[in-house]
């Protein structure tokens, strides 16, 4: 039987370049284990060009990235409004996308709506579970008015900020916050805050990577957990798996950038979290509940703070969870019977499953014909 070839893309214009490569390594190898694919690969470089094939491979090898760049674009046409993907075409033609692009490109829609256009399948949520999920605002949004529990929160842009001093935000949130930006990931972006000072500071931060800027009650005591969901109309629940850092419960400590990415030899990671069965129950059906409202398909990561009252609030979905030897999402479904090679295997299923699905929908229209319009006075 001929294989099916998947391209695996990955790379991308954000501060999440590197963790994408990672993630990306790790993906090639489950694929590669299930003996029943052939993969290209195609990086993104930082400029945004897709790179060809073979220059892809050695990125993702993990040579000189910057090099191998420079030499591709100097045999890129820049005369060709469709310079930036024309590298697509050096593989020919194959099945299936399987994008580990992390945060923008990847995780905001815009790659997906590159792939509808192309009438192709892919792996996970369509372009609108994607952009909606992207931006935690909206995000919040969509969890409040279906009811599923989250922190109490401000948005404001840079006009609004001004409306919103620290003491204002003091008795509307409490003395302790995170201020985001909303349309980030992997906790770039993101300050914990504590007085005047700190929170000056976070707003310029965050204004440095979105116009929309979340700022977030801190849950007492939080505990954070994390929970794979894959699937597309009855979707699958990992078991729940939890983590923290030194001081988070009391202290200034919380899960930043480094210690998902850099190094976290000082987290504590516990799988499956250690939960009264009340509680499990609750935050397996938070997660099945918001990857359902915000329209996700194939596969999603839900983040989750505990109280110290042992009271579960939704953070944030991840629509395209980080795969690096690091990320909890791989080692949630190791714990749940599903390794990797079975994992990816599923994702691609999934993916062909959805595409035939959506192309069973109609999009004929009624000819216009010849206008008749009416009288006016």
């Amino acid at each position: 039987m001929t294989k099916k070839r998947v391209a695996l893309i990955f790379g991308g214009n954000s501060s999440e370049h590197d963790v994408s490569k990672r993630s990306a390594q790790n993906f090639y190898n489950a694929i590669e284990a299930t003996g029943k694919y052939e993969i290209i690969v195609f990086a993104i470089a930082q400029n945004g060009f897709f790179l060809d094939t073979e220059s892809s491979k050695r990125i993702l090898a993990l040579e000189d990235e910057q090099p191998i760049v420079d030499a591709f674009m100097k045999t890129v046409d820049a005369s060709d409004p469709l310079a930036r993907i024309h590298a697509l075409k050096s593989a020919g033609d194959f099945d299936i996308f399987f994008p580990v692009v992390h945060g923008n490109l990847g995780e905001d829609g815009t790659l997906q709506g590159l792939f509808k256009l192309l009438n192709k399948p892919y792996v996970g949520a369509p372009l609108r579970g994607h952009a909606v999920s992207f931006d935690k605002a909206l995000t919040k949004e969509l969890l409040t008015v279906n009811g599923i529990r989250n922190t109490k929160y401000i948005v404001v842009n840079p006009e609004s900020a001004n409306n919103w001093p620290w003491e204002k935000i003091v008795a509307k949130l409490g003395n302790i916050v995170f201020v985001k930006a909303a349309n980030q990931g992997s906790s770039v972006g993101i300050s914990r805050v504590t007085n005047a000072e700190e929170y000056a500071e976070a707003l310029s931060d965050s204004f440095q990577y979105d116009y929309k800027v979340l700022i977030e009650e801190a849950v007492n005591g939080a505990r954070e957990l994390e929970v794979g969901v894959i699937g597309n109309d009855q979707p699958l629940v990992s078991e729940i798996g939890a983590h923290t850092v030194p001081n988070q419960g009391s202290g200034d400590g919380w899960y930043d950038y480094n210690n998902k990415f850099v190094d976290n030899s000082a987290v504590h990671f516990e799988i499956p979290a250690q939960l009264s069965p009340e509680v499990t129950k609750e935050v397996k059906q938070m997660a099945l509940d918001a990857y359902k409202v915000l329209n996700l398909r194939g596969e999603a990561r839900m983040d989750f703070l505990l109280d110290e009252n042992n009271v579960p609030y939704l953070g944030e979905p991840n629509t395209l969870p980080g795969f690096t030897n690091m990320s909890l999402f791989k080692r949630l479904w190791d714990y749940s019977d599903i390794n990797n090679a079975k994992l990816v295997d599923m994702l691609i299923d999934y993916g062909f499953e959805d595409f035939a699905q959506n192309q069973k929908l109609s999009y004929s229209f009624v000819s216009l014909g010849e206008e008749k319009i009416g009288k006016f006075n």
